[in-house]
């Protein structure tokens, strides 16, 4: 599966929130820190990642809301 990012967040709290609300409604997610992986922190930004071709998905959970 091919991933592609939709959000970009400030923090790992707010990350963890998109995934969870994404994921709630069945829409498989991935977050990972921005820059190096090996170096994050709780604090750094994160992106919020959605498969590749289900963005509307995403976009139209972000309707909902």
């Amino acid at each position: 599966m091919s991933w592609v990012p939709f959000k970009r967040v400030p923090n790992l709290m707010a990350a963890e929130m998109w995934r969870n609300t994404l994921e709630a409604e069945g829409l498989p997610t991935r977050i990972l820190p921005e820059g190096d992986i090996i170096e994050w922190r709780e604090h750094c930004p994160f992106v919020v990642y959605v498969p590749k071709g289900r963005e509307h998905v995403a976009e139209e959970i972000l309707r909902k809301l």
